[in-house]
């Protein structure tokens, strides 16, 4: 049913108001307790094998939505319904900004994938905070807050930047990450150079238990496909050195060239992010390095070009304790959550191993032995 709506309502319309008007119809529906815990009932099983611990959280599963679909934590319920396990909000900045002009998001329907320039267009981190300390949760999920640099703040001041959003957003976040690898913000892929990002991440560590000292916020951050091999293992060595819980791999790529894109000329030209089934590759290789390079001292999460269920095992079997989707809910509608966890579940079962956690980093471990 949703392939045929999306052939005949949403592939019709731009890109950008069709999310609107999907993301608004999910919020509708998880405003009525009725159809909320219906859909909930259908649309997010509990398979017990994926039950998942993680950055000292408990999760019915390890698989959640991406981050850029909620940017203003407007929709976790209506999320957490259509069965995400966790929810990443943002990129959220220190400022509101409106983004980078329209038209900024673009459909590549032959590659299943899509071109972002939206420039972390949201209402900033003190409204989001606002929102999140007035929110009462009606479905349970683990809710992620993605943190960026303001555009209009240079370069030399993006730690005061980072450091004003983590004051704020800290206390609400069940994790927080720091986003240095959007290529739709001027200069913010600079900050994942060791360099400049050590003192970021140090900045934001310490703000963050200062701003919460009662618990200890989980800090991750989200790096580029597009890192050379050398700098994916730099920053893990970084991650490590500094005590980080975690790394997201991989955030959109700015490669085209290589990708096998089938999509016209024009759209594939456009600037921006691309993300969806051509990222997969290198993101996957990106997660396989990090594993091979940390282990199990951090939580590595897989995000790129996340379809089925077989890419959702294949990043487990990679090294990811958590896995992330984004794109590829855009083409297959309201039941793909279910459909990965369910499929998921299925491919444990069917393994050697006896629970998720062991399964983690298995192929990567032999691929090294």
């Amino acid at each position: 049913m949703y392939a045929l709506l999306f052939r005949l309502l949403f592939r019709r319309m731009d890109p950008e108001r069709a999310h609107h008007l999907a993301f608004r119809w999910i919020r509708l529906a998880a405003r009525v307790p009725v159809l909320r815990t219906f859909a909930a009932a259908v649309l997010d099983p509990h398979p017990r094998n994926l039950r998942t611990e993680a950055l000292g959280l408990r999760l019915h599963s390890p698989f959640g939505l991406a981050a850029g679909f909620d940017k203003n934590a407007v929709g976790i319920d209506g999320m957490a319904m259509l069965g995400f396990d966790h929810v990443e909000i943002g990129t959220v900045t220190a400022e509101p900004q409106p983004g980078n002009p329209k038209k900024r998001l673009f459909r590549l329907v032959a590659d299943r994938a899509v071109i972002n320039r939206m420039g972390f267009n949201n209402e900033g981190s003190a409204a989001v905070a606002a929102r999140l300390a007035a929110r009462r949760p009606v479905l349970r999920t683990t809710v992620g807050v993605n943190i960026g640099k303001t555009k209009v703040v240079p370069e030399a001041e993006a730690v005061a930047d980072y450091v004003a959003s983590t004051r704020r957003l800290a206390a609400h976040a069940d994790y927080l990450v720091v986003n240095v690898s959007s290529p739709n913000t001027p200069g913010l892929r600079n900050l994942q150079a060791t360099e400049a990002l050590r003192p970021l991440l140090g900045a934001v560590r310490a703000e963050a238990d200062r701003a919460v000292p009662d618990r200890r916020v989980p800090l991750l951050v989200k790096i580029a496909p597009d890192l050379a091999d050398e700098d994916v293992d730099a920053v893990a060595d970084l991650a490590v050195e500094l005590g980080l819980d975690g790394i997201i791999a991989t955030n959109t790529t700015i490669a085209r060239e290589g990708l096998g894109l089938r999509s016209a000329p024009a759209l594939v030209q456009e600037t921006g992010g691309l993300s969806g089934a051509p990222v997969k590759a290198r993101s996957l290789d990106v997660l396989r390095r990090l594993y091979a390079r940390v282990g199990d001292r951090l939580v590595l999460v897989g995000v790129g070009g996340v379809d089925t269920a077989d890419d959702a095992w294949e990043r487990v079997l990679a090294g990811a304790t958590l896995v992330q989707g984004y794109t590829a809910f855009l083409y297959r509608g309201p039941f793909w959550a279910r459909g990965i966890k369910k499929g998921l579940a299925a491919r444990l079962a069917a393994s050697p191993y006896a629970t998720l956690a062991e399964a983690v980093g298995a192929d990567t471990r032999k691929a090294r032995a």
